[in-house]
Parts: structure tokens; C-alpha cells; sequence
């Protein structure tokens, strides 16, 4: 299966769901913010997540700086 993380084409094994891969690119414990084919999706659904061929990912980190 293919999803669309950051603009860029991702293969994954199906079935998938969001925490795994969070955890697979090591973003399991970082402060980020995800939206999920074009909407913002809130960290109590990241692990009922399902992920299907051809959804759309965008990860975004936080970094504090000064």
C-alpha cells in the first residue's frame, strides 16, 4: 500500500496503523502535529488510526528555538 507522507510516496505492509508508524519513523515521542488527508487530527485518534492505500500525511515537528 501507498500513502502520501509529506509530499512524498510511502510504501507500508497493510494493514497499518498511525502510532506504527509514527513509532517506525521514531515521531512516537516527539511533539508533532498531523494532519490526515487535509484535516488536523487530534493525538487521542493517532492509535485508532487506520491507514488506507492513498491517504494523505503531513508530519510536522516542533522545535523550540530562540
Amino acid at each position: 500500500m501507498t500513502i502520501i507522507l509529506n509530499g512524498q510516496a510511502h510504501h507500508l505492509q497493510e494493514p497499518y496503523d498511525l502510532s506504527s508508524l509514527l513509532e517506525s519513523l521514531g515521531l512516537n515521542k516527539k511533539p508533532i502535529i498531523i494532519e490526515y488527508n487535509l484535516e488536523p487530527l487530534s493525538k487521542e485518534n493517532w492509535a485508532t488510526t487506520q491507514l488506507k492505500q492513498g491517504d494523505k500525511l503531513e508530519i510536522i515537528t516542533l522545535a523550540a528555538g530562540g
